[in-house]
């Protein structure tokens, strides 16, 4: 699409249709990562397989979609973002129907595997075709209903997956995907615009090393806790993948076009936010993954009643990420960020106080309550820190390493707090279960405390010229200048490159 077409794009309505669009797909890539959870019994009796079987249904999706995210983004930023937004959301829809008709359980294995590689190319597109197409001053409201959707669709997957197996059946969790595909695919055609990144050519060395050491790290950490950390296949994994990944940095650094400039994580900025994000996933994920096991296996609540109960922390996002949104354009990200994350680990830590082998819905409460508005609090104003503390050009790579980051917290929490749970607990008496999951939850408090932490580490933002949203000063005067995307005329939603910032 020309410039003079973008513009016209961004003046008829063009930003509300980016964050339409955006948002679904979003939401469609995040709610895969634990919509399956709660189906795993009746895909069982439908499929057969072992229990590691039904594990692998989790962890292709995760293994897949955590270590491509990267090499996705750069695949946009080299061959246009709108064309591999596309070809992401066909081999998503195409995955989910192929799920949905699996005659077996190796089949839904391999289509789950797809399903990662599609949402590993569309998901950190989706925060930059959205940063193209909407005016600088309203970015923080579209990156609150943006981080709202996403947030409620990683917290709501076990009750859409409940609901949808009780009340109909296990293929209607990927068929949901089907329509919702199908009507995003013609209007990324016709309403967003194109762009592109630096243009360089693909990193294929730094892709390999990358890749691998993810694969590593996210499959030793998923299979750690059924197979045994000392397991050999585990520990070769764990290792092979932390080297792969030291020797993607020391490359990094000399490279000429590396597919992720280590030079980015001298900005204090883009390390706090990215390690704010890593606390937040683990502590979250491994958090809603236990506590929707609690509800359901020892206070008795069916998959569906569960879901519901947890709505006050689940879908607070859609109410409260909004104004979190337009609260980050007016006083700065930082502040709203580290206020969600130490909200959040306050009501992670009251549950974890309270949580009993017969505790009422109404003692939970206040902590479902506080954990929602502080998840909410976090979401939108964590995505507008990362895309405005890197140049516009390698805003692709950037949203792909946070998004590779919260999908590596997400697993590392999965897998330490069962680890901690199984060590204090288990699954033989209600008592039993509670004994583990009360020091799991409250290590999770502890990981999204020190998110906040990492956020206060966040440069405070200063105004521009009085006018607009704040920007961050580039702190690192070894680094190339930052085009600072609020700093981006309105009619240029193709990511041309702003004046450099003025070192403070």
């Amino acid at each position: 699409m020309s410039q003079q077409g973008a513009r016209r794009n961004t003046r008829g309505g063009g930003s509300a249709w980016a964050l339409v669009i955006t948002s679904v797909a979003g939401f469609m890539a995040a709610l895969d990562n634990l919509v399956v959870t709660t189906a795993l019994p009746s895909i069982r009796e439908d499929l057969g397989g072992a229990l590691h079987d039904l594990e692998w249904t989790v962890s292709a999706y995760t293994l897949t979609f955590a270590v491509l995210l990267m090499f996705g983004a750069a695949l946009g930023d080299r061959f246009g973002r709108r064309r591999l937004f596309v070809v992401g959301i066909t081999v998503f829809t195409a995955a989910s129907a192929a799920a949905a008709l699996a005659p077996g359980i190796d089949s839904l294995i391999a289509a789950r595997a797809v399903q990662g590689v599609g949402a590993a190319i569309m998901m950190p597109l989706t925060l930059t075709l959205l940063t193209a197409a909407v005016p600088a001053e309203r970015r923080g409201m579209a990156y609150g209903i943006w981080g709202a959707v996403n947030g409620l669709a990683v917290a709501s997957g076990p009750l859409v997956g409940g609901s949808l197996t009780e009340h109909i059946s296990w293929q209607w969790i990927f068929w949901l995907n089907v329509p919702l595909g199908l009507a995003l695919l013609p209007l990324a055609r016709l309403r967003l615009a194109e762009s592109h990144g630096t243009g360089a050519p693909l990193d294929i060395p730094g892709t390999l090393l990358a890749s691998g050491g993810l694969f590593g790290v996210v499959y030793g950490l998923v299979r750690g806790p059924v197979d045994g950390w000392t397991g050999s296949v585990v520990l070769t994994a764990l290792f092979a993948g932390v080297a792969l990944l030291v020797g993607f940095v020391l490359y990094s650094t000399r490279a000429k076009n590396p597919m992720l400039p280590m030079r980015l994580f001298r900005s204090r900025a883009f390390a706090g936010v990215n390690a704010a994000s890593l606390l937040m996933f683990l502590g979250m994920f491994g958090s809603i993954f236990l506590l929707s096991q609690y509800m359901q296996g020892v206070l008795g609540y069916s998959p569906t009643e569960a879901g519901l109960r947890m709505l006050p922390w689940t879908g607070m996002p859609m109410l409260v990420a909004p104004i979190a949104g337009m609260l980050s354009d007016r006083i700065g990200g930082r502040p709203v960020v580290a206020a969600g994350l130490f909200l959040q680990a306050a009501g992670l830590g009251y549950l974890a106080s309270v949580i009993t082998a017969d505790a009422s819905y109404a003692i939970q409460l206040p902590g479902l309550i506080v954990s929602g508005i502080g998840m909410a609090l976090y979401f939108a104003p964590a995505s507008a820190l990362v895309m405005s503390s890197v140049a516009a050009k390698e805003q692709g790579i950037a949203s792909g390493a946070n998004n590779a980051l919260r999908e590596v917290g997400g697993a590392l929490g999965i897998a330490v707090m069962s680890s901690i749970f199984a060590a204090q607990g288990g699954y033989a008496s209600a008592q039993t279960f509670v004994d583990g999951l009360r020091p799991a939850v409250a290590v999770g408090a502890a990981m999204v405390a020190l998110g906040g932490v990492a956020a206060l580490a966040v440069p405070a933002r200063r105004r521009t010229g009085g006018q607009g949203p704040e920007t961050a000063p580039n702190t690192d005067p070894a680094a190339e200048p930052v085009d600072e995307p609020a700093q981006e005329p309105v009619d240029e939603p193709a990511l041309a490159p702003a004046a450099p910032t003025p070192r403070p």
